[in-house]
């Protein structure tokens, strides 16, 4: 007979300890912890200040770009001497406002915030083990994003201000100290915190994928893994091959800026004057980062498609569709993304056929993410959906997907990107399919493991409001970008006003810079909900969401260990809902197939004669 709750004795749910747990005191348990559910809280918590500070930043630049006459004097208690005499933001820190807004929100929300926190707490949860396989590299990863997150806040009050080379930091304006003054020591703050980044991120990755190959509980085969650990453990191997990339091209960087070389520069006059550089070339630099900086945007979208996959099948209480077919696509974006990566270079001069050859490779990757896309939909089809804060989000998250993904196709042409490029169309096509898509997931996944993550349960009625401001705002910001870009309008300019071809825009940049207020003001009302939820919220039930996967089998906020006494044995895949013949819509994977005959498939009726229970 089918379970239709994780059953787990009162006694058990409020033990404080096993034998597994670890004893301490308030900094071992929760500063230094190697418990990994705590260090993905650590993350989410570093993730969701950087949201606040990386949005904030957005929210300055908008108002300059949407209300060009408006006196932000109001503004210099928080920039100083940043604000002209004149009321106005500066021209140079306007730059160094762009550049640490995609920096914050790339690397230190979307990749350490996202992948840091659920992949860290997930992943022993959901493949039944006791931790990481290593809880001392893992505690590490975290102390090296945090060293990380210190030097580039330090970086935001210097007084030459911080980096301002745009987030792609290209040379020669990141390799030349005296070209601008975000060019100086906030440049070399940033190389520095993006060193100390990039090993917490190789850490964090050694350990996920460690973890998934050698830590699965009995009957965990990787066929009958949730498709958030196949995510996870994708997103882990292209962090750690594409990660170090970076790091060799930030190394050849400080070279030219420190100690004379010329990797990235040759030929360069600063105010009429010849500096001895020769031989180098800045375009060296593009093939480096973008080597990093493609596989980047699938290690920010790919965990919030895994964890989109769980919620919808969850709350459809249907199997996800093309179980198989998800981990195919997930594999083929993962391959295919290393080999895209100078489609963001179309317009340097590179040779046409050499441009055809990546253009053909870039239309073949929206492939598997257009079987992402049709497998989502499909199970949502006919489904007995239940629209929780989290199911909402993922839809969102599956709308913002496509939509976004869509505009890729013109940009992955080579002919029409020379006409869009660094235009807002590009910006419009990455914020959608990349930067909200993922953040839906993010949130997505906050609100679904919430009751796992602190016991209780986050507001619905709040996250409904939420989730509607965000959704609509996030369109109303990016689709007139779109048309914006389309019409030729370049990305970075700090001002249009002198520009007569760009003075019909000013009223769409205007109800832009409007939308785009109130969406990040939006994001109060989450972390209202949040916070408030944490101490105040309803106290969650074992198993909230009816759900299958293991980490629903375990107390309700689990120990250092997860599991009191034995780790729970796996029979089935995640999936087994609204199964035809089971009296209930759930059956979760620790139930063995011998004990529910009526709903087994004929290969399932096979395993069952030889299974031991």
């Amino acid at each position: 007979m089918a379970v239709t709750e994780v059953q787990l004795d009162e006694h058990v749910d409020h033990a404080a300890h096993d034998e597994h747990e670890h004893h301490g005191n308030f900094v071992t348990n929760y500063i230094f912890s190697q418990d990994h559910k705590v260090i993905g809280k650590q993350f989410l918590m570093a993730g969701i200040f950087w949201a606040i500070i990386g949005g904030g930043l957005s929210i300055i630049f908008r108002l300059q770009l949407g209300f060009p006459d408006l006196n932000l004097e109001w503004l210099r208690p928080i920039l100083g001497g940043w604000i002209t005499e004149a009321g106005k933001i500066d021209t140079e820190f306007y730059l160094a406002l762009v550049t640490m807004h995609g920096t914050i929100m790339v690397f230190f929300v979307l990749t350490a915030g996202l992948s840091g926190t659920f992949s860290n707490f997930l992943i022993p949860l959901q493949i039944g083990a006791r931790d990481m396989a290593s809880g001392f590299m893992n505690m590490l990863s975290f102390w090296f994003f945090m060293l990380s997150s210190v030097l580039m806040f330090i970086s935001l009050f210097i007084s030459t201000g911080p980096a301002a080379g745009g987030w792609t930091i290209y040379p020669p304006l990141s390799a030349l100290p005296q070209a601008i003054s975000g060019s100086g020591l906030g440049m070399t703050l940033w190389l520095v915190s993006m060193v100390f980044f990039i090993a917490s991120q190789l850490l964090g990755g050694i350990n996920y994928i460690s973890t998934v190959i050698n830590l699965r509980t009995k009957g965990m085969s990787f066929t009958k893994m949730p498709l958030t650990i196949w995510a996870f453990f994708l997103t882990a191997i292209l962090g750690l091959l594409s990660f170090p990339v970076l790091v060799a091209a930030a190394l050849l960087l400080v070279f030219d800026r420190s100690f004379g070389t010329s990797f990235y520069l040759s030929d360069i006059f600063i105010g009429g004057e010849a500096l001895p550089n020769s031989g180098g070339s800045p375009i060296l630099f593009q093939h480096l980062f973008w080597f990093l900086g493609h596989p980047e945007v699938y290690i920010i979208i790919m965990p919030a498609l895994g964890i989109t996959s769980e919620i919808i099948s969850t709350n459809s209480r249907k199997p996800i569709f093309g179980y198989r077919a998800m981990i195919g696509s997930l594999m083929g974006i993962g391959v295919l993304s290393f080999v895209v990566w100078a489609h963001h270079m179309f317009v340097t001069g590179m040779s046409p056929f050499l441009g055809s050859i990546f253009m053909i490779l870039t239309l073949i990757i929206a492939v598997p993410s257009a079987i992402k896309s049709f497998n989502y939909i499909t199970t949502l089809w006919k489904g007995n959906i239940r629209f929780t804060t989290a199911m909402m989000f993922s839809i969102g998250l599956v709308s913002l997907f496509i939509s976004g993904g869509v505009t890729g196709i013109f940009l992955g042409n080579s002919a029409l990107d020379i006409f869009l490029h660094d235009t807002y169309f590009v910006v419009a096509h990455f914020h959608l399919v990349m930067g909200s898509s993922a953040f839906f997931g993010m949130v997505a996944g906050i609100y679904h493991w919430f009751p796992k993550m602190f016991g209780r349960m986050m507001d619905e009625k709040l996250g409904y409001i939420h989730f509607w401001l965000t959704f609509i705002g996030v369109y109303l910001v990016f689709f007139p970008l779109h048309y914006i870009g389309i019409a030729g309008f370049p990305r970075r300019y700090y001002s249009f006003t002198n520009f007569d071809a760009f003075s019909d825009f000013a009223d769409l940049n205007m109800f832009v810079t409007v939308a785009a207020i109130i969406t990040f003001g939006s994001q109060f009302i989450f972390l209202f909900n949040f916070f408030y939820s944490i101490y105040r919220g309803r106290k969650a039930t074992l198993n909230p969401w009816n759900s299958n996967t293991l980490e629903w089998t375990t107390p309700r906020e689990p120990g250092h260990g997860n599991w009191p006494g034995e780790l729970p044995t796996v029979y089935r895949w995640p999936y087994d809902y609204s199964k035809p013949g089971s009296e209930a819509d759930f059956i979760p994977q620790t139930v063995p197939l011998s004990h529910t005959p009526e709903s087994n498939l004929p290969h399932e009726a096979e395993e069952a004669k030889n299974e031991k229970v």
